[in-house]
Parts: C-alpha cells; sequence; structure tokens
C-alpha cells in the first residue's frame, strides 16, 4: 500500500467510525423518537439527557468516546504513524455525519476518546476539566469547551507533541461548533443541565 493510500484508508476509517449515530440509535432503539426534533437537535449525550432517561445519556456519552478511542488506536495498529489524521477524521465523522446529511454532534465525548486514544495523560486531563468545570458551573458546553481547549495543552505538556498540532485542528472545530453556546454564555442565557431548554 503505498503512502497516499494508507492515508486515504486510515481518514476514511477513522471518518466512519466516528459518523456512527449513537445518539441517535439508542433513543430510537428505546422507544424515544429522533433525538433531533428536541432540545438543541445534536445527536450528542447532552441532548439525549434532555430525553429524560440519564442511562441513555451515560451509554450515548461511553460509545462516542469509545469511537474516538478506536479510532485513533485501531490506525495507529494498522497504519503507524497517521494517529493524528484519525483523530480528526474520526471527530469530523461524528460532528458531520454523512448518514445524517452531515449534521452531527459537536464533538466533545469523542473527542475525550481521542485523548484517551493518544495516550491516558492527555485523556485524564481532558476528563479532569470536563468534568472539574461540569461539576462547578453544571452548564455543560463550558465543560466541553475548556476540555477543548485544554487538549492541545495537555498533549504538548505530557509528552505527545505529534498529537498538538491536530488537537489544535480539533479544538477549533469544537469552538466554532459552539459559537450558538458561546453567544448565549455571554448573555448569560445557557441553560445548566437539569434545566429546561
Amino acid at each position: 500500500m503505498s503512502e497516499w493510500q494508507a492515508i486515504l484508508a486510515a481518514a476514511v476509517l477513522a471518518y466512519l467510525l466516528g459518523s456512527i449515530p449513537f445518539g441517535l440509535l439508542l433513543t430510537r432503539l428505546a422507544g424515544l423518537g429522533d433525538v433531533r426534533q428536541i432540545g438543541s437537535g445534536n445527536i450528542g449525550a447532552t441532548n439525549v439527557l434532555r430525553t429524560g432517561n440519564k442511562g441513555l445519556a451515560v451509554l450515548t456519552l461511553l460509545l462516542d468516546l469509545a469511537k474516538g478511542a478506536a479510532a485513533v488506536l485501531l490506525v495507529a495498529r494498522l497504519f503507524p504513524g497517521l494517529e493524528g489524521l484519525a483523530a480528526l477524521g474520526v471527530v469530523l465523522g461524528h460532528c458531520f455525519p454523512v448518514w445524517l446529511k452531515f449534521k452531527g454532534g459537536k464533538g466533545v465525548a469523542t473527542t475525550a476518546g481521542v485523548c484517551f486514544g493518544i495516550g491516558w495523560p492527555v485523556g485524564l486531563a481532558y476528563a479532569l476539566v470536563w468534568i472539574g468545570m461540569l461539576a462547578v458551573t453544571r452548564i455543560s458546553s463550558l465543560g466541553g469547551l475548556s476540555a477543548a481547549v485544554a487538549a492541545p495543552i495537555a498533549a504538548y505538556a505530557f509528552g505527545y507533541p505529534a498529537a498538538f498540532p491536530w488537537l489544535v485542528a480539533i479544538s477549533a472545530l469544537v469552538i466554532w461548533l459552539h459559537r450558538a453556546n458561546i453567544a448565549r454564555l455571554k448573555n448569560g442565557a445557557e441553560p445548566k443541565i437539569g434545566s429546561r431548554k
């Protein structure tokens, strides 16, 4: 396999893994309808939580996290050196899944999985910032944004410099996808976990 074939294969594999819409699949299987028709319209765990099913929201989060880690680890085994590309590809797949007309989630949980796939210290730092900010503010978007910003810093600090530019790109994507949330945060209108949107 040539270098360009390996790059293409790694990118496609990661993208297809990322594009599995666990939030949508789980809510439909549970008889809760189309999660895109409630709340923010996203397929991620935060919006699944708005169905009132906490267990399903946790499962969605774990599966979205798992596909991020799986993409990085699988590409590391099959196409060594292309882990960064896989990291970006799986998050792009989650955020812009081809099956859902490129309208997916915002990438926070999948980015967490990517960080654990890159290295457990990076994943742990991401998780601590995410959970810590969420616990203090009860604002899901603020926790996710803070963790996304922390990810490339953690990669550089803990000795994963090759992942740094890829995580900067992912962080920028996550921030861009949260632009409406950022506007609400500035206005003090961003809902907290447990409140009605």
